[in-house]
C-alpha cells in the first residue's frame, strides 16, 4: 500500500528566457495554492495527498502541467479554478476531470 493516496507532482521546471516552460506559465503559484487548499481542506498527511514540485516532465508544451500517482493521470491547467476543480473531482470524489485531461 502506498504511503499517500494520491501523490501530485506539478512541473515548476524553470528554462532559459524565451523556452517554454511550465514555471514562466504559473506553475509554481499554482502548486503553491494547491498545496494550501489540500492542507485547508484536511486532506494533507499519510494516507491522504501530497503536494509536489517537481522538475521538468517534459511536457513543456502543455503546461502547466500535474500528475497524480499511483492513478497516472496527466493534466493540463490554467488557473486556481482548474486546481480546485481537479482536487473536488479527482482527488476527493475519484472522479477524472476529462477536460483538462492530456
Amino acid at each position: 500500500m502506498s504511503y499517500f493516496k494520491h501523490h501530485v507532482f506539478f512541473c515548476c521546471n524553470q528554462r532559459a528566457e524565451g523556452e517554454s516552460c511550465c514555471a514562466a506559465q504559473g506553475a509554481v503559484e499554482l502548486q503553491t495554492y494547491a498545496k494550501d487548499r489540500i492542507a485547508a481542506l484536511g486532506l494533507k498527511g499519510k494516507g491522504k495527498v501530497r503536494i509536489n514540485k517537481a522538475g521538468c516532465l517534459d511536457r513543456c508544451d502543455e503546461g502547466p502541467v500535474l500528475v497524480v500517482y499511483p492513478d497516472n493521470v496527466w493534466y493540463t491547467l490554467v488557473d486556481k479554478s482548474d486546481v480546485d476543480e481537479i482536487i473536488s473531482e479527482h482527488l476527493q470524489n475519484g472522479r477524472i476531470v476529462e477536460r483538462l485531461k492530456i
